[in-house]
């Protein structure tokens, strides 16, 4: 990509947006912010307070055209009108991440997949920064990785980046890359099409050569069909619950993960995890084979891995009241995450489900739900779905439309011993304003119960 552009517009004010802003004024662009929404107060603050100019509530179409280069921010899909008419003209349009790469001259790791990418994220995260590497958390996690090139000086960027990320991306090329697993999710933004979404996640690896570290799941088929299919130059690190691989990667067995990179290995018992559950155990493999690339000694990485503490929103344990244990898993925004929570928790479950479906197939979750489910809260707007999956296996299912209903009816409907679930399956944009949000609304309302 040309670097001497100077016309930039970015389209959306959010965190991703507000970041590509700061590292484009930095590097004196022209710079204007376009939102077709409202920009929230906080970022709209830090706009003006450096004098970005930006619109809100509408996209002024012939200041958009006259862009070098457009920044688009993730959650812009790309059947909206200025995008189709970006597209027209020619325009360059780059993800905020892709950016932020260009820019900065420190090592990626890199973490994608349809389920654990922000486990792994954190957890690499966390053993670089105990291990004294100055490391920054960003992407999809929430932190614009434009940002934190804009404003600090790093030695790892840590970044998940998610599959509408890597689809604007051309040049991004993680040293260490890690492929959790995949699984159908945002087919709505594919065409309906899974392969679509394959080859958008396998991008990750597209730009790595002999030099650089391919992390992946190798019992998860579909990534192994890609492995097989396409060509990835990178080193392969595979890991899963089988047998050790021959040279380098991570398996479990006799209660234990094996790793190997190179001439190093590392045990670790499953006794000494932190984080519990096999999704958990393969999230940790991912981490600890990508810390040991960054040729990090075992004994720092395991004892990092070993102090590490869960993800908010996923699988948060919110209280004991009564003898019902109530969990916040709200990150679980598709039928994969769902089916590891409820494939972790103990039944009998009070399972509160729903949103934004995405294509959702929910026939894998049919046995864990005829197992464990005793009573389905469908959160959302439109609950048909969930209801022509569950009715004929559940007897109890409620609809609510407010945390608050959704909160109280799971009191009513639980009794000591039962566990309350929130692992919606689904995105949260019809109720909520993101994930964080709902899960942050259902820890207030399960705070409230104790009062």
């Amino acid at each position: 990509m040309e670097l001497g552009k100077k016309k930039i517009v970015v389209l959306g004010g959010g965190e991703s947006g507000t970041g590509a802003a700061l590292l484009a004024q930095k590097l004196d662009f022209e710079i204007f912010v376009s939102d077709y929404s409202t920009i929230p107060l906080k970022y709209r603050t830090i706009l003006e307070e450096q004098g970005i100019e930006f619109e809100m509530n509408t996209h002024s179409e012939s200041r958009i055209l006259d862009a070098d280069l457009v920044i688009k921010s993730p959650g812009i899909p790309d059947e909206s009108f200025i995008i189709k008419r970006i597209k027209h003209l020619g325009i360059e349009i780059i993800d905020e991440v892709e950016f932020a790469f260009l820019h900065s001259k420190a090592p990626v790791i890199a973490v994608t997949g349809s389920n654990g990418k922000t486990t792994t994220s954190t957890l690499i995260h966390h053993i670089l920064k105990s291990s004294g590497i100055k490391s920054v958390l960003v992407g999809n996690i929430g932190h614009s990785y434009a940002r934190a090139v804009a404003e600090t000086a790093f030695d790892y960027a840590v970044v998940e980046v998610s599959s509408f990320q890597l689809d604007y991306c051309k040049f991004f090329k993680p040293q260490i890359a890690v492929l959790t697993n995949i699984t159908p999710d945002h087919l709505d933004r594919y065409q309906n099409k899974f392969e679509n979404y394959k080859q958008s996640k396998f991008r990750i690896t597209s730009q790595q050569n002999q030099d650089d570290v391919l992390i992946y799941n190798a019992e998860d088929e579909h990534i192994k069909d890609l492995i097989t299919s396409k060509t990835s130059k990178a080193q392969l690190l595979p890991f899963g619950m089988g047998s050790i691989p021959a040279l380098s990667g991570a398996s479990y067995g006799n209660a234990e993960l094996q790793f190997k990179y190179k001439e190093k290995e590392m045990l670790i018992s499953e006794e000494e995890l932190p984080i519990k559950g096999n999704h958990n155990i393969q999230n940790t493999m991912a981490a600890g084979l990508a810390s040991m690339a960054t040729h990090l000694k075992s004994q720092k990485i395991k004892q990092s891995i070993t102090t590490f503490t869960a993800v908010e929103h996923r699988l948060e344990m919110v209280k004991r009241i009564e003898g019902v244990v109530y969990i916040n898993d709200s990150k679980a925004t598709n039928v994969n995450s769902a089916y590891y929570a409820l494939q972790t928790v103990q039944k009998p479950v009070v399972w509160i489900a729903g949103g934004v479906d995405k294509g959702n197939d929910y026939k894998a979750l049919l046995p864990l739900v005829r197992e464990k489910v005793k009573a389905i809260i469908c959160l959302g707007k439109d609950n048909e779905k969930l209801f022509d999956a569950f009715s004929n296996v559940i007897d109890v299912m409620v609809t609510s439309e407010s945390m608050t209903e959704a909160v109280g009816k799971a009191y009513e409907l639980s009794s000591a011993g039962d566990t309350v679930l929130l692992s919606p399956a689904c995105a949260s944009f019809d109720l909520f304003k993101n994930y964080e949000d709902r899960g942050d609304q259902f820890k207030t309302q399960v705070n409230r119960l104790a009062l």
